[in-house]
């Protein structure tokens, strides 16, 4: 992540006709490097994190999609309560070198207080920090985990979905990846469809639209996945009416 700055510079100084910035600090990275260039960004909470001035106007040379949306909060917790019987404590991993991170954490605990949750923050800035972080959520009597999404935590997440099984910790994600490679439960948009949709803003601009008149867009489609395999090892019963609201469960 920290070669970001360089390799935007490099294309910069190329000119190219657009970029396209598929996380958040690649898209922070491209706002700063050019005020000129077309910028097609999917990122979370472009309007909090300066990329944008409106989801409707954004008004300078970034627009595309962002794939933060407040409800998505609480779906995550909501969901993970109606899994894991009896929670009330939830550990967050968390990555503070992540300026979106923050809008997450606020999101969550508003969530959180509705729902009669506690959370417990477990702050991860590098690989090693994981089993430190994941021996704190034990420590600290965690029922359950959520994992805040993160170009960190997706790179390790074999590591992270091992740590969680043989703590024990039910965990919830952002990404179908996740459930893919063992863990339990995922819930959150579409990526494939936003980058598909990202390509129709490119073809605008590309045609001579101005990224200033191009409205940022969010998800329109979500995913909810379920390992059954990772739940049944986890002793948990997947109720009826969570397998039949999931987009795949994987068996």
């Amino acid at each position: 992540m920290e070669r970001i700055p360089e390799l935007v510079a490099e294309l910069v100084d190329l000119k190219m006709d657009v970029l396209v910035a598929g996380v958040s600090p690649a898209a922070l990275a491209a706002s700063k490097a050019t005020r000129t260039i077309p910028i097609v960004m999917v990122a979370a909470d472009p309007v909090g994190l300066g990329l944008v001035a409106s989801l409707a106007r954004p008004g300078g040379n970034v627009t595309g999609l962002s794939y933060f949306n407040e409800a998505i909060v609480g779906k995550r917790l909501e969901l993970l309560k109606e899994l894991v019987t009896g929670l009330t404590r939830a550990a967050v991993l968390r990555n503070p070198m992540q300026a979106v991170h923050a809008t997450f954490w606020h999101e969550t605990e508003l969530a959180a207080r509705k729902l009669g949750l506690t959370l417990q923050p477990l702050d991860v800035r590098a690989p090693e920090d994981f089993e430190l972080a994941f021996a704190a959520a034990i420590h600290g009597n965690a029922q359950a985990l959520i994992a805040f999404d993160d170009p960190l935590t997706v790179a390790y997440r074999p590591r992270i979905v091992t740590l969680a099984a043989s703590s024990r910790l039910p965990a919830m994600y952002g990404l179908r990846e996740f459930p893919d490679d063992g863990g339990l439960i995922s819930y959150g948009p579409n990526f494939t469809d936003l980058f598909r949709r990202a390509a129709t803003y490119v073809d605008k601009i590309l045609k001579g639209a101005k990224p200033a008149d191009l409205p940022v867009e969010q998800p329109t489609k979500f995913e909810l996945v379920i390992n059954r395999k990772t739940a049944n090892a986890l002793g948990l019963t997947v109720p009826p009416t969570l397998l039949a609201s999931a987009d795949e469960v994987i068996e």
